[in-house]
């Protein structure tokens, strides 16, 4: 069975439960050092205002609640919403939304995208949408935090087939450049039905970042190359992660 074609294929694949049986076993613990180191670097105050955006079902937004942060999460995915919202409180909450739009104009000091939750749409338009309504959410003197790929890094370091079994499920991976994506293809059967899902994310550099966060009103100033916050590096660094602010004429 393919996802729906009248579905985009993030709509279709994240929303669904086999999503989050592959994926379950992410390293927390890494991503948790991710986000200690990066609040060590931010130095936010108790009670700052976080959007974590696209944040899937809530886990990285619960851990910054836990820090004393005001947090709210928002995602596409209904399921992932729901999920999330069972761990609703006084400074967290969790909100269907589609990151294209603006959510609250001026209201946040920091907004975090994490773990490649970018370059998803078929128009680059869209990713530019994306950033103005980052831009329109900040307030003054704000803190954008994108966390992607390094797109050369992964061109050179491509695992084109892959095969991971969990739950019973057999989950055949293969991975493709097909310019300007990547490309992961999902295929699976479980209890006698074939499925076929697809990632698909836009392979942006830094230099090509640049423009899209200038037009969208916002200027770097910081770039990391790992999640241990070492500097960015074209040739090894395996992740871009970029720190940017509102930018003023």
């Amino acid at each position: 069975m393919d996802a729906s074609e009248s579905k985009s294929w993030y709509e279709s694949w994240f929303d669904s439960p086999y999503y989050h049986i592959l994926y379950k076993h992410r390293d927390d613990t890494e991503a948790r050092r991710f986000i200690d180191s990066l609040l060590a670097h931010l130095e936010p105050v108790a009670g700052a205002r976080i959007l974590d955006l696209a944040c899937g079902k809530g886990r990285y937004s619960i851990y910054l609640a836990n820090k004393g942060f005001d947090v709210t999460g928002v995602d596409l995915s209904p399921g992932s919403i729901a999920i999330a919202r069972q761990y609703e409180q006084d400074q967290l909450h969790f909100f269907t939304h589609d990151m294209r739009e603006p959510f609250r104009p001026g209201h946040f000091d920091y907004v975090f995208n994490f773990f490649t939750s970018f370059g998803y749409f078929e128009e680059q338009e869209d990713d530019l949408r994306v950033l103005q309504s980052v831009r329109s959410d900040l307030k003054p003197g704000g803190t954008f935090v994108l966390d992607f790929f390094n797109a050369d890094y992964v061109r050179r370091n491509l695992v084109r087939e892959e095969v991971k079994e969990l739950e019973g499920i057999r989950f055949q991976l293969e991975r493709s450049i097909e310019e300007p994506y990547v490309y992961k293809r999902i295929r699976f059967s479980d209890r006698g039905r074939h499925y076929a899902f697809e990632e698909r994310v836009r392979l942006i550099g830094k230099d090509d970042f640049k423009p899209l966060f200038r037009e969208a009103g916002l200027a770097i100033r910081k770039a990391f190359g790992d999640y241990q916050l070492h500097p960015f590096d074209t040739d090894t660094s395996p992740r871009l992660i970029l720190l940017a602010s509102p930018a003023y004429e």
